[in-house]
């Protein structure tokens, strides 16, 4: 039987065992994850527990149930964006490769736009850090983005607040300072056209087209850490996915 982590509860450990090997690459797109019924045996906790770790896969897009049959791994589109620039500030302390550079255009307190607040699942405290940068390169504007942070991640993390960039990225900082990881994170993703604020700092005409995507990272608890809107400019290729034909 998997080890079990009494740090968390149960059935986020049984998700996280899951997820691991699905993000690892030992289960595969269209294979079936144990049943409840095998869960519950293996992991000698009760089935509603089991059931509650194959929903928290679902939540998280990893896996989806077919009726009469099981559960099974999805098709994974992933932010290979968000993806290599976390994993590259991991190994290197850096978040862009040379020759990139990020310019803070604002960075402070603001109330939350309602899609944000519903994101952060901010109910009664509005107020949330924001920072916004246009990612730039020897061609121009990459990307504009910005990330939002509950009031308690800003109060721990004042870096936030200043118009300076943070060398090991955002979410780097944030884990540091709050001691709170980053575990997953959900993508979704619209095509739209520009606002006259996004053509301005993205050196684009009015009303070019623009892909915009909404990034949440979440913690190791599932609660989610920081919303970030990234907003890309035509003829860039944004996302990349290597998959086998077989």
């Amino acid at each position: 039987m998997p080890q079990i982590e009494e740090a968390q509860p149960k059935y986020l450990q049984i998700a996280h065992f899951i997820r691991d090997q699905i993000l690892r690459g030992d289960l595969r797109p269209g294979d079936e994850v144990p049943s409840e019924r095998q869960l519950a045996a293996d992991w000698k906790v009760s089935r509603p527990t089991a059931a509650r770790s194959l929903e928290a896969l679902s939540h998280q897009g990893l896996v989806e149930k077919r009726q009469g049959s099981g559960t099974y791994v999805r098709s994974l589109e992933v932010n290979r964006r968000a993806r290599e620039l976390y994993g590259r500030a991991r190994q290197t302390g850096k978040i862009y490769t040379p020759g990139e550079y990020a310019v803070i255009t604002s960075a402070g307190w603001l109330d939350a736009p309602d899609h944000v607040a519903e994101a952060l699942g901010l109910v009664k405290d509005r107020r949330a850090v924001h920072r916004r940068r246009v990612t730039n390169n020897q061609d121009g504007p990459i990307t504009l983005s910005t990330s939002w942070f509950a009031s308690d991640v800003g109060r721990k993390a004042p870096k936030l607040l200043e118009p300076e960039r943070i060398q090991e990225g955002t979410l780097m900082y944030v884990e540091n300072m709050t001691g709170r990881q980053g575990s997953y994170a959900e993508d979704r993703m619209c095509a739209r056209q520009a606002t006259d604020e996004e053509a301005a700092d993205l050196q684009l005409d009015q009303g070019s087209a623009v892909l915009i995507v909404h990034h949440v990272v979440f913690d190791l608890q599932d609660r989610p850490l920081e919303f970030a809107e990234a907003t890309y400019p035509p003829q860039r290729w944004a996302f990349e996915q290597g998959y086998p034909l077989t």
